[in-house]
C-alpha cells in the first residue's frame, strides 16, 4: 500500500469510500455481511483511510462504518465524515430545515444537534477528518452565514479535540474554491474534489486542482472512475487501453491518472465487491507514474471519445427529492449508452419499464437539476431522450 502524508497523518492513498457498500434487497439498505468482508479485507491490506457522510446509504453508512471498525484499535484508522449544509437551510423559524433526499428529517436548532448525532452514531468520541459537504455556489451562503455559524462552531470542537482535521467536500467551480478557502485561509488543510481524467477538462478539475494548491492545501479525490462509468468505458476505448497496457485492468488508468498528481492525499474509491478491492489494492501497491504517452492516450483519444456524454456519477441525490421517483441516474446512463454505441441492449431494458419510470414521465420541475453535483440539466436530458424514444418505434 502506498502512503502519503495528509494534514500531519500518514494515510493510505487508497481511501475506502462508503457511499456505495453493497446492498440487500430494495433500497439503500447495506448488506452488512458482504460490506464488512470489504471492510476487513481493505483494513488488513492497509488501507487506513474511511469516508461517510450523513446522507449516504439513506442514513446508514456512518452507523455501519462505525461498528464496522469498532473490532480495530482507534488509533489505527482514520474516519471522516460530513456536515450536510448542502441540503440544509435556515428557515423563518430560527431552525435549520433539511431539503431534498433529507426532507424527512426534523429540523435542528443548531449544526452542533447534526454533529452530535453524527458522533453517535460512528461510536467514536472524534472524527479525524470532518468536511463541510459540498460547498458550491448553491450552499455557500449557507456555509458562510454567521448567524448559523458553521465554520466557527466546528473550529471550536476542533480545539476540544473532537475534530483534528478540517476540510470541505465540493462539485463547485474553481472560482468558489478560491474564494471560500480565501474567506477561510489557513483553516481547511485539505479539499474534497471529484477528480478523473475525462472531468480534467470537461468539469475544469484542472483549475479546481491548482485553486486548492494555492492555498497550500491537499486534494481528496472522489469519483474518480466517476462512479464505474471509467472501469468499462466502450468496446472502442477499451481496446485502445488494453492495447497500451494489456495486463492493467480498465479501472487502473483512471486511477493512475490521479495517483500521479503531487497535490492529491487519498484517492477514495466506492468499492461495491470484494473484486472491486482487490483490483484496487494492485493498483495501489505501485507508485509508477503514467508516462507521457499515456497521459496523452487518456486526455485526447478516450476524452475525445466520451466528450458528449452526460456527466452524472450516480450520485442518486437527484432520485431524492423526483416527486415522480425516476431513478433518474439509470435513465441517463442508459440516454448515454445510446449516445455513443451499439443500443440494443438499452431498449431492451427500457421496453421492461413501465411508462410511470420512463423518461416521459418527468414533470419538468427542476429540484433534480437544483441538487445534481453536476449542474446537469436533467428535465431537458429527459425531455429530449423521451422525444428520441417517441421517435423510435422500437422503445
Amino acid at each position: 500500500m502506498i502512503y502519503r502524508e495528509l494534514c500531519g497523518e500518514k494515510v493510505s492513498l487508497l481511501g475506502m469510500g462508503n457511499m456505495r457498500l453493497p446492498t440487500a434487497g430494495q433500497g439503500e439498505h447495506i448488506d452488512v455481511d458482504k460490506a464488512q468482508a470489504i471492510i476487513d479485507r481493505a483494513y488488513a491490506a492497509g488501507v487506513n483511510y474511511f469516508d461517510t457522510a450523513f446522507r449516504y446509504h439513506g442514513g446508514e453508512s456512518e452507523t455501519f462504518i462505525g461498528q464496522a471498525l469498532a473490532k480495530y484499535p482507534r488509533d489505527s484508522w482514520l474516519l471522516a465524515s460530513k456536515l450536510p449544509g448542502h441540503m440544509m437551510q435556515r428557515g423563518a423559524d430560527g431552525l435549520l430545515h433539511f431539503n431534498a433526499g433529507l426532507a424527512g428529517q426534523a429540523p435542528v436548532r443548531s449544526v452542533a444537534e447534526v454533529f452530535e448525532r453524527q458522533l453517535e452514531k460512528c461510536g467514536v468520541d472524534h472524527f479525524d477528518f470532518y468536511l463541510l459537504h459540498n460547498v458550491c455556489e448553491s450552499s455557500y451562503d449557507f456555509y458562510m452565514d454567521e448567524q448559523i455559524g458553521v465554520v466557527p462552531y466546528l473550529l471550536e470542537q476542533q480545539k476540544k479535540g473532537r475534530i483534528r482535521h478540517l476540510g470541505f467536500s465540493t462539485h463547485g467551480q474553481a472560482e468558489v474554491i478560491d474564494q471560500f478557502l480565501s474567506a477561510w485561509e489557513g483553516v481547511f488543510g485539505f479539499v474534497q474534489l471529484q477528480l478523473n481524467y475525462l472531468d480534467w477538462r470537461l468539469q475544469g478539475a484542472d483549475k479546481k486542482v491548482a485553486a486548492v494548491a494555492r492555498h497550500g492545501a491537499k486534494v481528496v479525490v472522489m469519483e474518480p472512475c466517476r462512479g464505474g462509468r471509467l472501469a468499462d468505458i466502450n468496446p472502442r476505448c477499451n481496446a485502445l487501453l488494453k492495447q497500451a497496457r494489456p495486463q492493467a485492468s480498465i479501472a487502473s488508468w483512471a486511477f493512475d491518472f490521479v495517483k500521479s498528481m503531487p497535490e492529491v492525499a487519498v484517492v477514495l474509491s466506492g468499492m461495491s465487491t470484494l473484486e472491486q478491492l482487490e483490483d484496487n489494492l494492485a493498483t495501489f501497491a505501485d507508485d509508477t507514474p503514467l508516462t507521457p504517452a499515456q497521459h496523452r492516450l487518456l486526455l485526447e483519444d478516450v476524452v475525445g471519445d466520451l466528450i458528449d456524454l452526460v456527466p452524472c456519477t450516480g450520485c442518486r441525490y437527484c432520485t431524492e427529492g423526483c416527486p415522480q421517483g425516476l431513478d433518474i441516474p439509470r435513465l441517463i446512463a442508459l440516454q448515454n449508452e445510446m449516445s455513443y454505441e451499439s443500443h440494443d441492449a438499452a431498449y431492451f431494458i427500457l421496453r421492461g419499464f413501465k411508462p410511470q419510470a420512463r423518461p416521459g414521465a418527468c414533470i419538468g420541475c427542476g429540484a433534480c437539476a437544483k441538487i445534481c453535483p453536476q449542474g446537469i440539466d436533467v428535465p431537458g436530458v429527459l425531455r429530449a431522450f423521451a422525444a428520441r424514444l417517441a421517435a423510435d418505434e422500437r422503445a
